[in-house]
């Protein structure tokens, strides 16, 4: 990783639709050098994908978070577990603090969260949880590629 590839890394941020010739002429270089680093990133696990900003509440969508709690002979790396069987769930961070994890996920309605704290519930490895409604967003990455 160069200068060059922090640059085009930055401008990818920004708009992952950004065409190689643009990307090219903003770091100083021809179309197919820009290409190739771009490439070189993709396949060693440097640019894992391109992905659309969409706004949930638009979209009738709503996000949460759940803090949880684990039973006390849980290990934590089951966090991943619980995660992967709840298709609703999009991340899981292993947190220090006086809850386990946290996890993100994308539903529906109230309605459908209530089912999915439920299922996270069954798992038989929870002690606890605490949801959180999100209202409203703000990324540095929706700023940067000009969404509210």
């Amino acid at each position: 990783m160069d200068a060059i590839d922090r640059h085009i890394l930055t401008i990818l941020r920004k708009d992952g639709r950004a065409p190689v010739s643009e990307i090219a002429r903003a770091v100083g270089l021809s179309a197919a050098p820009c290409a190739r680093r771009i490439e070189r990133m993709e396949r060693t696990g440097v640019i894992r994908g391109y992905t659309a900003v969409i706004e949930d509440s638009r979209a009738g969508m709503l996000q949460a978070f759940i803090e949880i709690r684990l039973l006390g002979a849980t290990d934590s790396d089951e966090i991943q577990g619980i995660s992967e069987s709840i298709p609703e769930i999009e991340e899981s961070h292993s947190i220090a603090g006086t809850s386990d994890a946290l996890l993100r996920l994308r539903v529906r309605d109230v309605k459908h969260l209530q089912q999915v704290i439920n299922a996270v519930r069954r798992t038989g490895k929870v002690e606890g949880t605490r949801t959180f409604i999100i209202m409203n967003t703000w990324t540095r990455v929706a700023e940067q590629a000009g969404t509210p």
